[in-house]
């Protein structure tokens, strides 16, 4: 007997508020204000698309990691991590060709160290989201034992 994957559907909406200003809103969950970033003359301290596209990429690589940890046993004591994503002219349009996440990953002993690389080695591509897109992720972990 085979198991279907199940298929889920997930809903925001957006509302213009002013110039280059908008609300991102979804069902039961906070409002976040959004615009375009400061370099295309938006307002500085709103999320923007570029931002939202960078931390959709880097959160799903840590759940994803909490995911597999878990079902692999791995006793780690802390995650945290910064991405970065590259918006850059690919012929003649502008793309986010890549997303750096850098994990520091915290482990209870050096024994967990090549359970938690092993880990961090199938992180991409147990990733829904960087399954999703056309940009290269690049991982660049540190591993380290105690908190990170």
């Amino acid at each position: 007997m085979t198991t279907r994957a199940k298929s889920f559907t997930y809903t925001t909406g957006v509302r213009w508020d002013k110039e280059l200003e908008a609300v991102l809103t979804a069902p039961e969950r906070p409002d976040i204000r959004v615009s375009t970033p400061p370099e295309f003359r938006g307002p500085k301290g709103n999320w923007s698309p570029e931002n939202l596209y960078v931390a959709a990429v880097e959160s799903c690589l840590l759940f994803t990691f909490l995911s597999l940890a878990k079902s692999r046993k791995l006793d780690f004591v802390s995650y945290e991590s910064q991405a970065e994503g590259l918006l850059e002219p690919v012929y003649g349009k502008l793309v986010v060709s890549r997303v750096t996440v850098k994990p520091r990953i915290g482990i209870a002993s050096e024994e967990d160290r090549e359970k938690a690389q092993g880990i961090v080695d199938n992180l991409e591509e147990q990733c829904f989201i960087s399954n999703s897109i056309e940009s290269e992720v690049v991982l660049e972990p540190e591993i380290i034992v105690g908190s990170a």
